[in-house]
């Protein structure tokens, strides 16, 4: 099911319009279409994505941790669930969480290195700006995340957060390009639609955790012998 981290993506791209869209927007170096422009914007998207395929490495470590303690097969109804659960957490509860874990200094000091990057616009600048604006809060990130844990390997893992960041890639690439391709009011609408395409994405993977043999969706998953890994049938995703 890693194709579901592309779609993820998608989908998510709407909501970084909303949240990093002023960031994207507001990026230095060049001007115009010319060469520094165009390439300063690419280098600053692949930095979110590098961003994100290293966060998938620590979600596939902790699924690993799943799978070693013999939750295998539970793991993508847990990672379902634990998407429901972010929706409705409110956004006090885990600003709160940050507080008390000391993400939030952690996260203080992510956005004044991004301060410094935009005062000293590079190649280097660009890059750097799109890693650490890869690692700002984002619910949607979070809910990709939660996905990346039922992923079978850590590889695995960062190969859908890396697919869930090229999924954004185009939309946000465009608006720091464009400037104005999405209005406020669009970015509302869309902001609002988050919570239904994570419900939708969860269960997906509830479903699929669920083995009621629909290809693709919940393929049937058969034991060769007790306490041996599942093997997928003929009509499970490669």
């Amino acid at each position: 099911m890693i194709w579901a981290g592309f779609l993820f993506g998608i989908l998510g791209s709407f909501h970084c319009v909303g949240m990093c869209g002023p960031i994207a927007m507001a990026l230095p170096m060049g001007k115009g279409a010319g060469f520094s422009f165009l390439s300063g914007r690419l280098l600053y998207n692949l930095g979110r994505i590098i961003s994100y395929t290293a966060l998938g490495a620590v979600a596939g470590l902790l699924g690993q941790s799943f799978q070693l303690a013999g939750f295998q097969q539970g793991l993508s109804i847990f990672s379902g669930v634990l998407i429901l659960v972010l929706v409705v957490v409110p956004a006090a509860v885990s600003g709160k969480f940050r507080q008390v874990t000391g993400v939030e200094a952690l996260l203080q000091k992510n956005q004044k290195a991004m301060g410094h990057f935009f005062k000293n616009p590079s190649w280097w600048s660009m890059g750097a700006i799109g890693l650490l604006n890869g690692l700002l809060p984002c619910g949607f990130v979070y809910f990709a995340m939660a996905g990346a844990v039922s992923m079978p390997s850590v590889p695995a893992a960062m190969g859908y957060m890396a697919l869930f960041g090229l999924g954004t890639f185009p939309l946000m690439f465009l608006l720091s390009v464009s400037g104005k391709l999405v209005g406020p009011g669009l970015r509302r609408f869309f902001k609002k639609s988050i919570p239904y395409a994570a419900t939708f994405m969860a269960v997906l993977f509830i479903l699929r955790g669920l083995n009621l043999g629909i290809p693709y969706v919940s393929p049937q998953l058969a034991q060769t012998e007790a306490g041996e890994k599942p093997i997928a049938t003929c009509h499970s995703p490669r």
